[in-house]
């Protein structure tokens, strides 16, 4: 057989493989050619293929396919994809499903999606050091009438409603959402819209028939009115700061009426296909659950980050190592910037009970995915230089996408959940959702996106290993058990011992994304 003639580009040898949807862990060796899975088996001839990799005895995950990421919201787009996607690859992460949005942040602008999304694709080309596509928000009723199109010609099939945007910022209370949300002056962002939004996307689905499972609209749940009332009681008390006043002023049953008014909407609509997304407390996840019972036609699926997964209000500092030499260097610096504001994000992070809550959710199988919700916020935009310590005017959002898989597997296998659960909690379920019909398993047929993970090495999470531009993370200190070694993007090496290798040769996925 001659060398141009091999029926392998590479065999990745020696591996465990982890498969969605399956009870076994399989010592095989995986065959790859044209960037996609040929072959499953036992001892494949190393001299079929052009290269080989020991994988040496490491578990093999399908590539990661995070759910919800913000790519370009605190940066300037293209900056961000290329040092988040980086970040993206360190965690295993080969399909980052990003949201975007017309108005301020991202692009700050505004525009027709028909003008507005070519630029954001133009901006995103050869950017990406892994696979993407996006997730974008109507927030206008241009953008509306716009969506059968976007799903059409342009492969955007899912939509997000900001449920508190119409009279709360994104970081607090806000005088001038107008301005923020870059909206026609006769136009309001509010219940009806969404509705409005709603009814889009079934129109999208009629036109589009083909499309009708892909096709779905994603809700951020929390309501603009509790939030700013109990914000000013929080505020006005006093009493609280940190992580356990901004839970407090935004408290759960603002997530639970949200969820309630978003699942009646999409019964009104004849909506089937909703995505109630990071939902952080037991009254979130109840209320999602009552409502699948009393809308059993609506195929709903619910979504938690791995950040409410691992923090909790009661968040401290990392534990200083005396013989962390590196780490104390600049202990008195650290120590001053170091605070809860850091992990502060949308919906707020939750006391020790919630936390615990769902992953009871999860392992009783209530929630179908769980992601970063990845938005890279530097240490100097974070917060603000007048009032360092006041939660209420730091800015939301910080990344994790380099920490998904190692924080789903140590505190996942903990309570007894198996390595195939967290392969369809974080590759399958959401590629299956999202249209990604080559994504999310390691079967054959499928883009070759394989994570060689091992799953005893323990290891101290600290940011300056990261590639992300961030420079901080809140998961800073936290000992986790499993970790990333290699990570393969379509067969190509992207990741390796810690260092991301190669230029960025992620692309656009068009959905259905299909082999």
């Amino acid at each position: 057989m001659s060398a141009q003639n091999l029926p392998y580009d590479l065999i990745i040898k020696n591996v465990h493989l982890v498969r969605p949807k399956s009870t076994s862990i399989d010592a095989l060796d995986i065959g790859i050619a044209g960037g996609k899975i040929a072959a499953l088996g036992i001892n494949l001839d190393p001299a079929t293929a052009h290269e080989t990799y020991d994988g040496k005895g490491l578990l093999a995950f399908p590539g990661l396919v995070d759910a919800h990421m913000h790519t370009g919201i605190y940066s300037p787009l293209e900056k961000d994809a290329l040092t988040e996607s980086r970040a993206a690859a360190m965690g295993g992460v080969t399909s980052s499903l990003n949201y975007m949005r017309t108005g301020q942040y991202y692009l700050n602008k505004s525009a027709p999606y028909k003008e507005f999304f070519p630029e954001v694709l133009a901006i995103s080309n050869g950017r990406f050091y892994v696979d993407y596509c996006y997730h974008l928000a109507p927030m206008m009723k241009e953008h509306i009438a716009e969506m059968p199109m976007l799903a059409r010609d342009m492969g955007v099939t899912s939509f997000k409603i900001f449920m508190f945007y119409g009279s709360h910022g994104l970081h607090g209370r806000s005088a001038s959402q107008k301005d923020f949300l870059m909206i026609p002056d006769d136009e309001k962002y509010d219940i009806a819209h969404f509705e409005f939004v709603m009814r889009g996307a079934k129109k999208a689905m009629d036109e589009n028939p083909a499309l009708r499972d892909i096709i779905s609209v994603s809700l951020h749940c929390e309501t603009a009115e509790i939030m700013t009332a109990y914000t000013k009681i929080v505020e006005t008390e006093g009493k609280l700061s940190g992580l356990p006043a901004y839970s407090a002023s935004r408290p759960p049953h603002s997530e639970g009426l949200a969820i309630f008014i978003a699942s009646y909407l999409a019964h009104e609509t004849a909506l089937p296909n909703i995505n109630l997304l990071h939902l952080t407390s037991r009254k979130a996840v109840d209320a999602a659950m009552m409502m699948q019972m009393v809308f059993p036609h609506i195929n709903f699926r619910r979504e938690v980050t791995v950040g409410h997964l691992l923090m909790d209000t009661d968040l401290k500092p990392p534990s200083m190592r005396s013989e962390d030499k590196e780490f104390l260097k600049d202990k008195a610096k650290r120590d001053l910037e170091w605070t809860q504001l850091f992990a502060k994000v949308n919906p707020p992070i939750r006391p020790r009970p919630d936390v615990e809550y769902l992953w009871e959710a999860l392992l009783e199988g209530n929630i179908d995915w769980v992601c970063s919700d990845h938005a890279c916020c530097s240490a100097e935009m974070k917060t603000d230089a007048s009032s360092p310590d006041n939660v209420f005017v730091a800015k939301s959002g910080f990344g994790g996408a380099e920490y998904l898989l190692s924080g789903m597997f140590s505190e996942g296998s903990k309570r007894g959940m198996s390595a195939n659960r967290v392969a369809e909690l974080c590759s399958w379920n959401p590629a299956e959702r999202y249209g990604l019909k080559s994504k999310g398993d390691l079967g054959i047929g499928f883009d070759a996106d394989v994570v060689l993970f091992d799953p005893n090495e323990t290891f101290t999470v600290r940011a300056s290993e990261s590639p992300s531009a961030q420079g901080y993370t809140p998961f800073e200190g936290m000992e986790l058990t499993g970790r990333v070694k290699t990570t393969f993007l379509r067969g190509k090496k992207i990741f390796e011992n810690g260092n991301v290798v190669g230029e960025p040769s992620g692309k656009y996925l068009s959905r259905p994304y299909t082999a």
